[in-house]
């Protein structure tokens, strides 16, 4: 066996080429923005309308200065939504009962990370996990886990989220 492995111990193009492997993939762990960073307190912030004053609050008219025209929205159980159909979803099925469901950020799990192009940001992608509350007989109890994948675009200045992906639902342990 030990001779199989001398060609590999002794060539310095290997050791090279292992050492380019592991410096690329460590840059792949760490690629996510500084959780200090303007962007990524740019759109921590932007998560916040979406969830806290939209989704918590029925303050659905928030969303209109920050999502696209062409947002495409994607889950896991109900299927894709265009713009409108995202919208309603939200004024129909929980603003019908304002204050019954909660959606709270699980704030560890938030990662952002930058899209460039030639060198200038363009969008972001903002990942995480959420859990859901519902509020019955003035208690409140967890009812569920998913995960988020926002995909953020900078047009002139301006973030707007384009697409989302909700998925990995999954019902609270009792």
């Amino acid at each position: 066996m030990n001779s199989l492995l001398t060609p590999f111990k002794e060539s310095y193009l290997i050791k090279i080429c292992i050492a380019i492997v592991l410096f690329f993939y460590s840059l792949m762990g760490f690629g996510q923005v500084d959780k200090n960073s303007d962007l990524y307190k740019t759109l921590k912030s932007k998560d916040s309308i979406v969830f806290e004053r939209a989704f918590n609050k029925c303050e659905v008219q928030k969303l209109e200065s920050i999502i696209a025209k062409d947002i495409e929205f994607y889950h896991d159980i109900s299927g894709v939504q265009n713009r409108e159909e995202f919208i309603n979803a939200i004024k129909i099925n929980l603003c019908s009962k304002p204050g019954v469901f909660t959606r709270k950020l699980i704030e560890s799990s938030l990662e952002v990370h930058q899209l460039k192009s030639n060198g200038n940001v363009y969008g972001a992608i903002q990942n995480g996990k959420h859990d859901f509350f519902i509020k019955e007989n003035n208690k409140i109890r967890k009812t569920g886990t998913a995960q988020f994948t926002h995909l953020w675009v900078l047009k002139n200045k301006t973030w707007k989220l384009k697409r989302v992906l909700s998925f990995d639902h999954k019902a609270a342990k009792e």
